[in-house]
């Protein structure tokens, strides 16, 4: 996913291709589509297929930083996107979280690695990396495969620290970091 609504990827043969949408919301169901098709081409798939819908700026997140995320879930049924089981899109509420921390399916932990801030992302998740044989009573039936389009609403990068004129600065930021704090930064967990 590129900006100004292309898409490029790879074929068979390597061969470079872009295709250009009229609009962004064209490009992104595209690329859910794609993701959808390559899960559904895998005979067994043994970790999370991950899909940028946009691409966000910024440093890419890592284990240990925290974010604020917007997200829907669905569940994967009939080779395609089934009913929504969860979402806090239309809620005033993010869901904080800190990679690495393991209070979020194992498949959010490795599938959000890398994103950025405002960055979109769209996650097919088997079994093994979400609920398992036990599913969640009445919202994730057992041996689910789960579906989420996050959204990196604010990042917390864990590896902050306090400037002797009180500041914040980020280790991981531009070689030459802004003594300007963050205005969006908020408490961890």
């Amino acid at each position: 996913v590129q900006p100004n609504n292309y898409s490029t990827f790879y074929d068979d043969q390597r061969q470079n291709w872009s295709i250009m949408f009229e609009s962004e919301k064209a490009a992104v169901d595209f690329s859910k589509q794609v993701c959808i098709a390559k899960y559904n081409s895998s005979p067994a798939l043994d970790s999370v297929l991950c899909q940028d819908l946009l691409l966000g700026e910024g440093q890419g997140v890592e284990a240990g930083d925290s974010l604020e995320v917007a997200y829907t879930g669905w569940l994967f049924q009939n080779n395609s996107l089934g009913q929504v089981f969860d979402s806090n899109v239309s809620k005033d509420k993010l869901l904080r979280l800190k990679l690495g921390s393991g209070k979020v399916i194992k498949g959010w932990e490795e599938g959000m690695l890398g994103m950025k801030k405002g960055g979109r992302r769209f996650l097919i998740i088997p079994p093994a990396w979400a609920y398992g044989a036990q599913g969640v009573a009445g919202r994730v039936p057992p041996d689910s495969t789960l579906v989420f389009e996050v959204e990196v609403r604010r990042v917390k990068l864990a590896k902050e620290c306090s400037g002797s004129d009180g500041l914040s600065v980020s280790s991981r930021d531009s070689p030459a970091p802004s003594p300007v704090p963050s205005s969006d930064g908020f408490s961890s967990d």
